[in-house]
């Protein structure tokens, strides 16, 4: 199927890295599709070189598959690997989100996105804003590392949030969750932050299909 070209980056590797990126997470290549080198290019009406180190960024951040001799696919997630992702992130969120607050994080960027995520009119569109509503609250936990991690596991809650969305739409309760965590975090209380997160993820954990 063609692609849509969404105009947003201006460098032919990155953009080809978004329109693709854009078009599994809004289901348009859905889990299983095969990623062809020679087809995407033609479709996008790029080399093959662009297409080949886009799949590569996008293996690297967990939605793409690249088998020798057999080429790449969008990632197909178990239930059990979408478990593992926000058991992960369950373990390691919550707490850097109150470092965050803690330690007086800008919250400015935070509310841009979620005014973004109640903006958007589509899925794709949502699941990065929400992505990134996320990084904004923990991103000043002042430990690297822990932001590093938490970074390697945005693409993959994105692409388990595309799939449970596509089979019930839970988003305006996750955006009134959001609302919470966010007023919490914007009056200081670091502890509230914490705990609203922490229930914000177990909850989508245990609604997963």
């Amino acid at each position: 199927m063609p692609l849509t070209d969404t105009g947003l980056v201006p460098s032919r590797t990155a953009r080809v890295l978004e329109i693709i990126r854009h078009a599994i997470l809004s289901g348009e290549l859905p889990p299983g599709t095969a990623l062809v080198e020679q087809e995407l290019a033609a479709q996008l009406g790029v080399s093959k070189t662009p297409v080949r180190e886009s799949l590569k960024t996008l293996e690297g951040s967990g939605l793409v598959v690249m088998v020798p001799y057999r080429g790449a696919t969008v990632r197909e997630l178990t239930h059990a690997d979408a478990a593992a992702i926000y058991d992960l992130r369950l373990l390691l969120e919550p707490e850097a989100v109150r470092r965050s607050v803690a330690a007086g994080a800008d919250l400015s960027g935070a509310v841009e996105c979620l005014r973004r995520a109640g903006a958007a009119t589509g899925r794709a569109e949502r699941s990065m804003a929400n992505r990134e509503f996320h990084r904004m609250l923990y991103a000043g936990c002042g430990n690297t590392l822990l932001v590093d991690t938490l970074d390697g596991l945005r693409d993959r809650t994105a692409l388990v949030s595309a799939a449970s969305w596509a089979k019930s739409a839970t988003w305006e309760a996750e955006a009134t969750e959001h609302e919470a965590i966010l007023a919490a975090a914007e009056a200081g209380d670091a502890e509230a932050a914490r705990r609203l997160t922490a229930e914000h993820v177990a909850g989508f954990r245990d609604r997963l299909p």
